[in-house]
Formats: structure tokens, sequence, C-alpha cells
């Protein structure tokens, strides 16, 4: 499976795309990815990691999670998974 990371979280990651085996939805994605990359501590997920934190964007297949299952949205190898801060411009 495909993972994009965008603005500060593809600092944290150190690259713009990882692979890696599908977990079973996005909320063990999360997880994995706060294990492996322990500067995301606090950022992708809640506090009681139950979902995602609240300035955390993720798409599954160009598709926002707020309009799948959310983090329990499944996944499988074929899919790519866009992770990015909220961000705010003007």
């Amino acid at each position: 499976m495909n993972v994009k990371f965008f603005a500060t979280y593809r600092m944290i990651v150190g690259q713009g795309c990882i692979n890696l085996p599908a977990p079973r939805d996005v909320l063990e994605l999360l997880e994995i990815l706060e294990q492996r990359y322990p500067d995301f501590q606090g950022l992708l997920l809640n506090d009681d990691h139950t979902d995602k934190g609240r300035d955390a964007l993720v798409l599954v297949c160009g598709r926002h999670i707020e309009h799948l299952d959310g983090v329990r949205t499944p996944l499988s190898e074929q899919d790519y998974v866009a992770v990015t801060p909220l961000v705010a411009g003007g």
C-alpha cells in the first residue's frame, strides 16, 4: 500500500511517500505511523486513540475518510492513502 505525506508530515517522515503492507483499517495505519515515527504522537490520533486527531486529514484513494467509514475504513494493498495536516492560508 502506498502512503503519501504532505507539508510538515512529509518532514516528519523524511520523504513524501512510503510503501507498507496494508493494515486492517485507517485506525491501524495511524497507529503504525505513530509507532514508526514518534514525532506523530498527538498529531494523527486523538488522546484515547479511538479516532484521528482533529488537525489530521486522511484520504483513501482520493476520498476523505469522513465520507467513507471514518477510521474504520478498510484498507487493501491496492489503496493509496494521503495524510496531511489541516492547513490554513490566505
